[in-house]
């Protein structure tokens, strides 16, 4: 689970402002930490399909995210990959 303390840091690390929690950067990497924390969930847990089925929608949506931030600004979206370390 997601801290109010990590989520903060991650909002002020890739927004603009504080409350700047619609731009697609925090979506991307609040879904990213979603997504490692149960990646580890799921490796103590194998038969919780239902935290399994949750998974693949949270990475499905983070896709898309990304989708449209390399549609709308190519530099953005090597910046987040970069800083995320989603693809090497």
């Amino acid at each position: 689970m997601i801290t109010k303390e990590h989520k903060s840091e991650l909002i002020n690390k890739f927004g603009v402002k504080s409350a700047d929690t619609g731009r697609s950067e925090v979506q991307v990497a609040l879904l990213t930490a979603r997504i490692n924390d149960l990646t580890h969930h799921l490796d103590g847990h194998k038969k919780d399909n239902s935290s399994r089925r949750g998974l693949i929608k949270l990475v499905s949506k983070r896709r898309k995210l990304l989708d449209f931030l390399a549609k709308k600004d190519i530099n953005r979206y090597r910046d987040v990959l970069k800083s995320l370390a989603l693809r090497k």
